[in-house]
């Protein structure tokens, strides 16, 4: 079982919709190949998961469609207890996150016709598909949770399993590193900001006598996005992530059409209506953010080269600093520690930091205090930062006293994978399972092999 996941977690994952197109690839004639239960595995199952995976990885094992295959038998087997314990999920759950995937996938293409163009079939097709996917991977992670939800670990067991490990085989934890930092913005000054508007205005009027707002968002958006989406930002509700004043402009819209400027935290827009579909709204804007003059610049390193000096002078520290003086209210009341995005952890590895975070840390020693410097925030805005690394990790072999949380995580996995093992051994055993002849290379399935 640790294979198959392994091997299928991206595939199976990301892209769970069948897309008409991948048959340009290779032509399917479709059958069924294996019969678990009441429930059955398709040709085409197989097929589309490995060209699936083959667009994202060149180099796959030998025989992995036997490993496709086998973890078919495994969702089908949990489907089928799902229907001796009456386990159902309700068709809101469904909706709620079959439209949270479907809004991802949109994000992924860039707009809704991309996605429609790519695999070849209407957004209806493609709800009623996903819609069916959602369900059997909710129902079936019910009854894995049922399975080894209640599974624990002890510390002996901790010990043990970490024993256990070949000495070569012990995880290499990498380097992180902990960051405080402080920030401050260039001022924008009204010329600036006037200017921005200006140009909008002039941009939405173009657009309302009949131009492309499409080709005026690749010229003219200071979204470096919108040279591959054309400013189109697809289905999205105000709680995933919109800036609340670009949220509450763009549900305020009607279907075609176009708000006055609006600013934002990233700065200043104008935003399409594209439509609407129950509480989520697809957006299409072109984005200006106010020019930052040298002179502003300049008096924004001012600002953080002082406070360095105060802080190299010891004449206040930097946690003060960041709480009284950095312009970024994220951080600035914990004293400017930073938060890793990828999974809101205090800790970075080097890998994860901006490229220019990486360059400004990466020779530092813990305690430094870097010098300000010019960089991005998280919404492209122009600012300075100033650094202090609070701590950093050296590489090394993972141990009991330091990645203790770590190796019970994985030692605790374990014994679900081996709990799960066992249990599709005995569901195995009493289930009618019947696999195609075409799959008798397949070393764990000579038992159930049909004639055919």
């Amino acid at each position: 079982m640790k294979k198959v996941t392994y091997l299928l977690t991206i595939a199976l994952t990301l892209f769970v919709i069948r897309p008409a197109q991948a048959q340009d690839k290779a032509y399917i004639l479709d059958r069924v190949v294996a019969v678990v239960g009441d429930f059955h595995v398709l040709q085409s199952d197989i097929e589309l998961q490995y060209l699936q995976m083959k667009a994202r990885s060149p180099y796959l094992p030998e025989n992995i469609k036997c490993d496709i295959l086998e973890y078919f038998i495994e969702q089908k087997l949990m489907m089928s207890q799902a229907k001796i314990d009456s386990i159902e999920v309700s068709d809101s759950q469904v909706q709620l996150n079959m439209e949270s995937r479907l809004n991802e996938f949109i994000r992924q293409f860039g707009s809704e016709e991309e996605m429609e163009d790519y695999f070849g079939k209407t957004i209806f097709d493609i709800r009623e598909d996903l819609t069916k996917t959602m369900k059997e991977m909710m129902i079936t992670g019910q009854v894995q949770q049922a399975i080894v939800g209640d599974i624990n670990i002890t510390p002996s067991e901790v010990r043990a399993f970490y024993k256990s490990i070949p000495e070569d085989s012990i995880p290499l934890i990498d380097s992180e590193i902990k960051l405080a930092q402080i920030i401050a913005y260039p001022p924008v000054d009204e010329n600036a900001e006037f200017e921005a508007k200006e140009r909008l205005l002039n941009l939405r009027k173009r657009i309302i006598d009949g131009e492309s707002m499409s080709t005026l968002a690749i010229l003219y958006s200071d979204d470096p996005s919108a040279t591959g989406n054309y400013g189109e930002i697809g289905y999205m509700g105000k709680g995933d992530g919109l800036d609340p004043a670009y949220a509450d402009a763009a549900f305020a819209l009607k279907e075609g059409q176009i708000s006055k400027i609006i600013k934002s935290s990233f700065g200043y827009h104008i935003i399409k209506n594209l439509g609407r579909k129950g509480d989520r709204v697809n957006t299409q804007h072109i984005l200006i953010m106010p020019k930052i003059d040298a002179t502003a610049k300049a008096r924004a390193l001012a600002k953080l080269d002082s406070l360095k000096t105060a802080i190299d002078n010891d004449s206040i520290t930097f946690n003060r600093a960041a709480l009284y003086y950095s312009e970024d209210d994220n951080t600035r009341a914990n004293g400017g520690l930073m938060v890793n995005p990828i999974n809101q952890a205090a800790t970075f590895k080097l890998d994860e930091l901006s490229t220019k975070d990486y360059y400004v840390v990466r020779d530092m020693k813990v305690g430094d205090v870097s010098a300000p410097y010019e960089t991005t925030d998280s919404n492209g805005k122009v600012c300075y930062k100033m650094v202090k690394l609070l701590n950093r990790t050296e590489p090394h072999r993972a141990n009991m006293k330091d990645d203790y949380l770590m190796l019970q995580n994985i030692a605790l996995s374990q014994k679900q994978d081996e709990v799960m093992d066992d249990w599709y051994k005995e569901k195995r055993k009493k289930t009618y399972i019947k696999i195609d002849g075409s799959f008798q290379y397949c070393e764990d399935n000579q038992g159930e092999l049909s004639s055919r």
